[in-house]
């Protein structure tokens, strides 16, 4: 068959598969029952590549009108979505994305293998940090630190804190942790199979992938669960090449295995793809999790939310940014002036309550930003409807998929120098890991009274919030200082 299969984006008049057509139509919609002058205002932008800044930002503000009014947005949104986006078998006609699940078997069921680490299970939280590994007293300081520093969000340490007070809580043998990219960087996979957990883990079948994922599973004590070809010896060799469900081409096959675990699902989301295919497959995942939700009614959701997207933001988070512009050397107000405002301006307007904090990177694009925001809207949506989810903001990373695009990783390089902790993945994972068991054990966290509250919890941002500048007023001179570095 010509052309794409599997999750595709919707043909056009002229017949091609547009994504900025797409990502145009389906923000539009999530706006038009609440904000209708930013739906149009979404429909008619010409450059959608560059534009789409501000139209992100307009689904946060217009969110803010109400509970109820950033709902609408989400479930609009995701509507748009699923209406929209198509399913292409091998071999058959296309079909509307809701239908897939429907499709007859045209593949072989896959199998699971299991294998059962050798490991030591742990029972205490400890956290990988620049060499060390802190734990006890060393990690509660660290947790101050941060705080101290607005790295993360109070609330954040609060959670840490009470997982450490409760070690019991790291068994997670009574869930199935399924972790839909097992092989990303940022994923919770080495954490809950260290503490003795069951992870259930769903990725490409690429033997690369699977050698890695399972020498981690023999060196811990947990249990890793994994799809395979019907048939699979089980020597390391032979799952490696027969494991995998690919989500993007083969999603009926997929929800079918998982469809047949037992035990309780935790659906967790950490996949990953460059460019236009991150919101084929952000979408695959989202279609999967949708299906397994009307079927299996007592599953949790987990995501991890990117730090560089639109946020509102506790009062108590402007209010540090306040301090620290209030606080600003000479020079920087002189860089300030010299560039006509376009530098080093302020995060928030004084008194901001809640404060919207605008973290978008252009370079990562509307597509990085349409998959991302989806999550979000699954997340508010699924709680809404009664769910338990976990979604934590994460610290920006150092991971593979940052450091390839040259700009951002010299924008990392030099972002300590405006205040922005950026992380190794092995402590943003642990941690991340860690506010998983925290939002699981206590039901998702506290109940609160708005979806941006939900979403300002427990924030990991790695200072983006609390910085006093507006973070893309700081992103060239970041990249300049980080390239500048990198050079010496």
């Amino acid at each position: 068959m010509d052309g794409p299969t599997g999750v595709v984006f919707p043909a056009t008049g002229d017949g091609r598969r547009s994504t900025t057509a797409l990502g145009r139509a389906v923000v539009a919609d999530a706006l038009r029952a609440v904000d209708p002058v930013g739906a149009r205002s979404a429909e008619h932008e010409t450059n959608w590549r560059h534009g789409y800044l501000g139209h992100f930002r307009r689904l946060v503000e217009a969110g803010l009108l109400s509970r109820e009014a950033a709902l609408t947005v989400a479930r609009d949104g995701l509507a748009a979505l699923h209406a929209r986006m198509r399913y292409v078998p091998a071999d058959g006609a296309e079909v509307a994305l809701d239908d897939v699940f429907a499709l007859p078997d045209r593949e072989p069921p896959l199998e699971t293998a299991t294998v059962t680490g050798a490991g030591e299970v742990e029972r205490e939280l400890s956290l990988p940090y620049r060499g060390q590994r802190l734990r006890g007293d060393d990690l509660r300081r660290r947790l101050d630190a941060w705080v101290d520093a607005g790295v993360v969000e109070p609330s954040c340490a609060e959670a840490v804190r009470a997982v450490q007070a409760n070690p019991d809580w790291l068994d997670l043998s009574d869930q199935r942790i399924v972790v839909l990219g097992a092989g990303a960087e940022m994923g919770p996979l080495p954490s809950v199979l260290r503490w003795g957990g069951a992870v259930v883990a769903v990725d490409l079948p690429r033997p690369e992938i699977w050698r890695r994922l399972l020498r981690t599973a023999h060196r811990y004590g947990g249990r890793l669960h994994l799809p395979v070809r019907p048939g699979t010896a089980t020597d390391d060799d032979a799952l490696a090449a027969g494991a995998g469900a690919d989500l993007l081409h083969r999603l009926p096959q997929a929800a079918r295995w998982l469809g047949g675990l037992d035990g309780r699902l935790v659906l967790g989301n950490y996949v990953y793809a460059d460019g236009a295919t991150n919101v084929r497959v952000a979408t695959a995942v989202d279609a999967l999790t949708a299906h397994l939700g009307r079927r299996r009614p007592d599953a949790a959701l987990a995501f991890l939310a990117t730090p560089t997207d639109v946020y509102a933001v506790p009062a108590e988070a402007v209010a540090h940014a306040e301090r620290g512009y209030a606080a600003r050397g000479p020079a920087r107000r002189t860089l300030r002036l010299l560039s006509g405002g376009r530098l080093l301006h302020r995060n928030y307007p004084p008194g901001a309550d809640p404060g919207i904090n605008d973290s978008l990177v252009p370079q990562q694009g509307p597509n990085y930003a349409l998959a991302k925001r989806l999550q979000r809207w699954r997340a508010a949506v699924a709680r809404d409807a009664g769910a338990t989810v976990s979604f934590t903001v994460a610290p920006p990373t150092r991971t593979r998929s940052v450091l390839r695009n040259r700009a951002l990783a010299a924008a990392y390089a030099g972002a300590h120098r405006f205040g922005i902790e950026v992380f190794e993945p092995a402590t943003s994972n642990t941690l991340m890991a860690a506010l998983l068991v925290h939002d699981l054990r206590t039901g998702g966290g506290p109940a609160q009274e708005h979806p941006w509250r939900d979403e300002a919890y427990a924030a990991a941002h790695g200072g983006l919030w609390r910085v006093p500048y507006a973070p893309r007023s700081a992103l060239g001179l970041a990249v300049l200082l980080g390239l500048g570095g990198a050079r010496a």
